[in-house]
């Protein structure tokens, strides 16, 4: 039985292999196809091109066969259920259509996966029956779990970034209006300055200019960037800017304010987090330097001690 286990898992590992073999580009064929566009081979090359072209499209078409195969197994039934989804991933920077599939078709992969090592696992230690299913049951289980764990990581950091960038974003958003552009033409400007420092926040400003661009009204395209980031301090700056726009008040006075909250926030941010560093060194000091300082300190004194002792 161990045999056909091993067996089972070089077959596996060989399948993995040639799959990430042939989606790897081939640098080889690249350099190949150079030369022959140099050599003036244009037969030789095109055909190269259609073999590549083809290969890509079998591959494209094999993910997009396989992952909704997959993905049955645990695609969300309802229509909430997958906007929720689909929002969460968009929310995490993810905004391909295939994206559900491909997430949901890896919890499908890790929950096989994660059974095949528990059923492995529990037979290589020679447990009970009723404690092999358990197990294979929890792997399985802890395997279909880990996407949810990524996903919510990205989406937290993925906030945190845009969090830490908009106190900066606003400050260029007033000084660019104040200048004398337009909202949409300095959110259009500073999405595009933003690219390189804050490219999270940078591309959402893009995606509201496009929308307005497309016909959407300036409110709403907003109100679709608070949603899909789903950070209260950009709720907040939406229902500023949208009061400010429905009663006429000064938009560059509102962004101000608002940068300064947020600057304000900011600071109040980074100073709890200092003080929650004396708190967080307790454990390490506790567990690891004062032990060995009661070593050095005390271990002397207590080697004399005996000492003392046995020469009494």
């Amino acid at each position: 039985m161990d045999t056909n286990y091993l067996l089972l898992g070089a077959l596996s590992a060989l399948a993995l292999g040639l799959i990430v073999y042939g989606l790897l580009p081939k640098r080889k064929n690249d350099v190949d196809a150079i030369r022959r566009r140099l050599s003036g081979r244009r037969g030789l090359d095109e055909e190269a091109d259609i073999r590549t072209r083809a290969k890509e499209a079998a591959t494209e078409q094999l993910v997009r066969r396989a992952a909704p195969m997959l993905s049955r197994l645990v695609m969300p039934s309802s229509d909430q259920e997958q906007s929720t989804l689909r929002l969460r991933l968009a929310s995490a920077g993810y905004r391909q259509p295939y994206a559900q599939s491909v997430f949901m078709s890896s919890k499908s992969i890790l929950a096989v996966l994660g059974l095949i090592v528990g059923l492995t696992v529990a037979y290589t230690q020679h447990m009970q029956p009723g404690m092999l299913v358990g197990v294979a049951a929890g792997a399985a289980g802890l395997g279909m779990m880990l996407p949810n764990f990524w996903l919510s990581s990205a989406v937290g950091g993925r906030q945190q970034k845009i969090r830490y960038g908009l106190p900066d974003t606003l400050d260029l958003l007033v000084v660019s209006v104040e200048a004398g552009l337009g909202l949409d033409a300095a959110l259009k400007r500073v999405g595009d300055e933003m690219a390189q420092v804050h490219p999270e926040l940078s591309e959402e400003m893009r995606i509201a200019t496009m929308e307005t661009q497309m016909g959407r009204r300036r409110g709403e395209a907003l109100e679709n960037m608070a949603r899909r980031t789903a950070i209260d301090e950009i709720r907040s700056l939406v229902s500023v800017v949208v009061q400010a726009e429905k009663f006429g008040t000064s938009i560059a006075r509102a962004l101000r304010n608002q940068a300064d909250t947020m600057r304000v926030k900011r600071r109040l941010a980074a100073e709890e987090r200092a003080q929650k560093t004396a708190v967080k060194l307790m454990i390490p000091l506790v567990l690891f330097i004062f032990p060995a300082m009661g070593v050095v300190l005390a271990g002397p004194a207590i080697i004399s001690t005996m000492r003392t002792f046995e020469g009494k």
